[in-house]
């Protein structure tokens, strides 16, 4: 009887992000939106919890192309969004969803700052 070979399994990858550091060219409508926050004294956990809340529903939209969180090193308690759209309409949509705006209706109570800028991709 002759033995089959049987090939290794590979550890299931994670999912990937639809960009990354690296990730080529963005669509030509595409905008980066970078948003820095910064936790009033006290409230840093909560505004982690509600910003990691935002993170799964707003991935699963149909114009987001991109959308990470970072927590700041030095010194803690603040937040960088980077958030990548399919265009500026598709971001506008995502402010009119459920879990937008539900942080909406809390974040000021959470933040002490917010500072938003949208970059598009040149090179």
């Amino acid at each position: 009887m002759v033995k089959r070979k049987t090939k290794a399994r590979r550890p299931a990858r994670p999912k990937a992000h639809k960009t990354s550091a690296s990730g080529g060219k963005l669509p030509k409508d595409a905008v980066t939106r970078m948003v820095i926050l910064r936790a009033r004294e006290g409230q840093e956990l909560l505004l982690e919890a509600e910003l990691r809340a935002l993170i799964g529903p707003s991935r699963k939209e149909e114009g987001c192309l991109g959308f990470d969180l970072h927590g700041s090193v030095d010194p803690p308690g603040s937040y960088l969004l980077h958030e990548v759209w399919a265009s500026r309409a598709a971001h506008t949509e995502h402010m009119h969803t459920s879990h937008f705006l539900r942080w909406d209706a809390r974040k000021d109570a959470l933040l002490t700052s917010r500072d938003g800028t949208f970059w598009r991709q040149i090179a």
